[in-house]
């Protein structure tokens, strides 16, 4: 299992899992409060989620992070 942290604005959110959540398997998205988002995929997926990922966040202005709350690379 992969697993991506996202910081997205909190109005964001629902269209961020709805696009994640619509691509049938690629991945699970829990909102832990706002806009801080946990993408958890079968380590199969992990270079779709990755270009997903980097496409919604480009498009919505969001920052993937690191386990230390710092930001990651893009």
């Amino acid at each position: 299992m992969v697993v991506r942290r996202i910081v997205i604005r909190a109005r964001d959110v629902v269209f961020f899992k709805g696009v994640v959540e619509a691509s049938e398997g690629l991945a699970a998205v829990f909102a832990e409060r706002g806009g801080d988002l946990t993408v958890a995929a079968p380590e199969a997926q992990a270079a779709m989620l990755d270009r997903v990922v980097d496409e919604l966040c480009l498009e919505l202005g969001g920052v993937k992070v690191d386990g230390s709350g710092e930001e990651g690379d893009r």
